[in-house]
């Protein structure tokens, strides 16, 4: 099964998947990923599924430490640079397979850790895809979600609806009190919950998506006018000497799979 998305999904990432591993953005921060293999403490006889993967940034980080890693994503263009990466690396231990997270191409009961980073804000079906995602884990397995932080309620609607002028394939960030229903739904107990706030310069984060000039602009406009004591975002953005800055608030929660 497809997600209704699906080819806004393969045309945002498309686009992003030459800078996605660029300095000027997160997703490759050394510091957080040491961090977040000290959070999950793998074991050497692990096997990890990343879902939603993308360059597979976290698949990579964690390799050393694990027996197997197997990155998941349904844009074959990210994948690639991901494989190419790991190669460049040596990492033999890594499998690379194009599919969607609706309908895991796995076995039940398949993966010691499940790991999934900045994808959820993109799913249409929150709820189903959490379930198939607990389906192949393990018993005793640990499920590793990262996404980013809701902004406050009365904010939602504005910030959503300018995460999704700068990326179509964005759906809604959920709250950290929703991430953890998601859990607490399938009865996984809930061991850590950490936030991280993580500098995001605005232009280098409508570069990544090479969003149009026009779009841009209106971004620009919302932000500054925030900053000025306008009509807020959700953002909560403010001026640096090199430009416009925002606080991403990366939501870690780390589960056990019932036994």
């Amino acid at each position: 099964m497809k997600p209704k998305n699906i080819e806004l999904i393969h045309r945002s990432f498309e686009i992003q998947a030459p800078n996605f591993n660029s300095a000027s953005m997160n997703f490759s921060g050394k510091d957080y990923l040491n961090d977040t293999i000290s959070s999950v403490q793998p074991k050497e006889s692990d096997i990890m599924l990343e879902i939603a993967a993308g360059t597979c940034a976290c698949g990579r980080a964690f390799a050393p430490y694990l027996q197997t890693v197997i990155c998941l994503d349904t844009t074959t263009a990210m994948l690639q640079i991901g494989k190419q990466a790991a190669q460049d690396s040596r990492l033999d231990n890594m499998v690379f397979v194009k599919g969607n997270a609706e309908e895991l191409p796995f076995l039940d009961n398949s993966f010691d850790i499940l790991f999934s980073r900045l994808a959820f804000h993109h799913f249409t079906d929150i709820e189903s895809i959490f379930r198939e995602m607990v389906r192949v884990l393990k018993p005793g397995g640990k499920f590793v979600l990262i996404d980013m932080e809701a902004a406050e309620e009365t904010l939602r609607k504005s910030e959503d609806e300018i995460e999704t002028l700068r990326d179509p394939s964005h759906v809604k960030n959920l709250s950290r009190n929703e991430m953890l229903e998601l859990f607490s739904g399938c009865n996984l107990s809930v061991t850590k919950c950490e936030v991280t706030e993580m500098p995001t310069y605005l232009n280098n984060w409508l570069e990544l998506t090479k969003t149009p000039d026009n779009i841009r602009q209106l971004i620009y406009e919302r932000l500054t006018a925030d900053i000025k004591g306008q009509e807020k975002t959700g953002f909560y953005p403010y001026q640096t000497d090199r430009g416009v800055c925002f606080n991403q608030k990366w939501v870690l929660i780390v589960g056990i799979k019932p036994t």
